[in-house]
């Protein structure tokens, strides 16, 4: 059941004019922001189906961009997001796409900085809720609407017997975890989503744990 609450329909506190259009697009870019850990140089934004018909009109291109300089839904910055983004030297290329499988509200978001790139797949799915369903390669479901730990690791016996004790060692609880891989004993995706805030404390021990390359948090 995606809504729990009224306030999941009639949606966030906005910039409008849409909850699924512009503000589950802020929240995709700011997801991305989030876990590029840092102001890109470059984005791609690959509008796919209704994105892509209507992100002028619904302001979804501004919506993204502000997501990605940092902005919350409700940031009266978001409206002047090409202007801000030209002011931190951050350039942009829109790139209209046709239909998609899964939902007419898709958007590919690629990022650069130097040598590093990243790429993401996000969907608004309604009254501002989204879904990350791909990252840099990796199949995955992320709503983004809980604190959240992303573990790449090596795909290894007991790792993930390492990073759920760790966390219990913490007392954090997990509510959802899923695991994805590009191939048997390569790289993998841990995201687990817990039910409290992730202390930066807790990432430092996770990355020295064996076969963990690199390990990233959302915050509610």
């Amino acid at each position: 059941m995606k809504y729990r609450t009224v306030f999941d329909i009639i949606g966030p506190v906005m910039i409008g004019p849409s909850s699924s259009h512009t503000a589950g697009a802020a929240r995709i870019g700011k997801v991305a922001r989030t876990l590029f850990g840092q102001l890109p140089d470059h984005a791609d934004l690959h509008f796919y189906g209704s994105f892509a018909k209507t992100y002028k009109g619904h302001g979804t291109d501004v919506a993204v961009i502000g997501g990605l300089l940092d902005y919350e839904t409700d940031d009266e910055r978001i409206r002047q997001a090409y202007e801000e983004a030209e002011k931190a030297k951050l350039t942009i290329s829109i790139h209209e796409e046709g239909a998609i499988d899964h939902h007419p509200n898709t958007v590919r978001i690629k990022l650069y900085k130097g040598e590093e790139t990243f790429e993401l797949v996000g969907v608004s799915i309604g009254g501002g809720k989204i879904e990350i369903i791909e990252l840099n390669g990796f199949v995955l479901r992320l709503s983004g609407n809980h604190p959240a730990i992303l573990v790449v690791h090596q795909d290894r016996y007991g790792v993930i017997a390492a990073v759920s004790n760790l966390l219990a060692k913490h007392q954090l609880n997990i509510g959802h975890m899923e695991v994805s891989r590009k191939e048997k004993g390569e790289q993998a995706l841990m995201v687990i989503e817990v039910d409290q805030n992730v202390d930066e404390s807790i990432l430092h021990p996770l990355e020295n744990l064996p076969h963990i390359t690199h390990v990233t948090k959302i915050h509610d």
